[in-house]
């Protein structure tokens, strides 16, 4: 019926995920080619050329690989989703991508958020006042993922002590966030298409604040409040995004849901976490066959 390119993560048990959903396209007649890595492709005369086949003859592509992303790959994937439908479509996976559009449009759609802040690193008396009027703020790269790049400033001293080692990095300008009083816990929310998939939590570690799994947080249950899950469908719709998973916390000062992040490329549970219950992937593929299917069907 259609052909079907996808590039899947391989670890974590992505392996048997892509599998699966290669079993269930080919049961609905589709031709899939599998680990299209566009670092590995070239553009030339009108045509995008990965291992010898012109990839704007696909009819949908599928990109699901976080960790192995480059500049040249994520570039190439802007100008291909111009010619075939791409899951997440690129304009929604790059403001994904990028923690201040995201909040900028949420904010725009009613969807409540942190305050934030952006300015050039050369203004550091307005970065001052800020975090002073704050208390306590949260700096963080705009495209930074996993925790990666955030430092919690809650005095004077931190702030004098950060400034001068940011200064030192090659970026230009400084995101900076309230620091949201929560119980050190979030919701993921795991939505396709608009469609509720599941829910489950991150848990910082004893003394840290962060939930990120990669930042020694840990994966846990929970039951998930009709109120959250609208809230991470208001997230999704704002941005346009497929595929999302939806970061949610409860801010205790003024009681009530705000959305930290929307992530275009929310893991499937591994193996351990299917053990200890998390049981959404089949659940999950199942949907993203079905959103796939329909792409190829609209280009068609």
């Amino acid at each position: 019926m259609g052909k079907v390119g996808i590039w899947m993560y391989q670890n974590g048990g992505g392996d048997r995920i892509e599998q699966k959903l290669v079993s269930l396209l080919e049961d609905l007649g589709h031709e899939v080619i599998t680990g299209i890595n566009l670092r590995h492709a070239v553009a030339e005369s009108g045509k995008m050329i990965w291992n010898e086949m012109d990839l704007y003859e696909l009819d949908c592509f599928f990109s699901y690989n976080a960790g192995e992303q480059t500049r040249y790959q994520v570039y190439l994937y802007g100008v291909l989703d111009r010619h075939v439908p791409c899951i997440n479509n690129y304009q929604a996976f790059s403001i994904s991508e990028d923690k201040f559009q995201t909040n900028d449009m949420l904010r725009a759609a009613g969807v409540p958020t942190p305050d934030y802040f952006l300015c050039h690193r050369e203004d550091v008396e307005r970065i001052r006042a800020k975090v002073m009027e704050w208390g306590k703020a949260v700096f963080k790269t705009v495209d930074g993922w996993g925790g990666m790049g955030m430092a919690l400033v809650d005095s004077k001293d931190k702030l004098d002590m950060i400034l001068p080692f940011l200064n030192q990095t090659d970026l230009r300008f400084f995101y900076i966030e309230k620091f949201i009083d929560y119980d050190g816990s979030d919701y993921r929310i795991d939505l396709v298409d608009g469609e509720f998939v599941a829910c489950y939590g991150r848990k910082a570690k004893e003394g840290d604040w962060r939930t990120n799994v990669t930042s020694g947080g840990s994966v846990i249950l929970r039951e998930c409040e009709p109120e959250v899950i609208e809230l991470a469908k208001k997230a999704a719709k704002a941005i346009g995004i497929e595929i999302a998973g939806v970061d949610i916390i409860y801010d205790r000062a003024h009681e009530r849901y705000i959305v930290l992040e929307v992530n275009g490329i929310p893991a499937f549970a591994t193996p351990e976490q299917e053990a200890m219950g998390l049981d959404f992937n089949d659940k999950k593929i199942e949907k993203i066959v079905r959103l796939i299917d329909r792409k190829v069907k609209e280009k068609r």
